[in-house]
């Protein structure tokens, strides 16, 4: 088991180890979920290229993550 320590703004440092291994780098996303046991941190893959999507898709795309950027703050 490894320990860490919230320092004074919330901020956590991974160890090197955790960050190796699911390759986290410097301004890596990770998905920050709450459960009853405690907290879980998902590292969030780079984008892929995808299908073009019309405006209509692309304003509702942008909703969802203005949404979770929401939740983020």
């Amino acid at each position: 088991m490894m320990r860490i320590r919230v320092r004074q703004r919330g901020q956590i440092t991974l160890p090197i180890k955790l960050r190796s291994k699911y390759k986290l780098e410097v301004g890596a996303l990770l998905e920050v979920q709450e459960l009853s046991e405690g907290i879980l941190l998902k590292p969030i893959g780079p984008l892929e290229l995808g299908e073009v999507v019309g405006e209509e898709r692309h304003q509702k795309i942008l909703e969802e993550l203005e949404a979770i950027r929401g939740k983020w703050r």
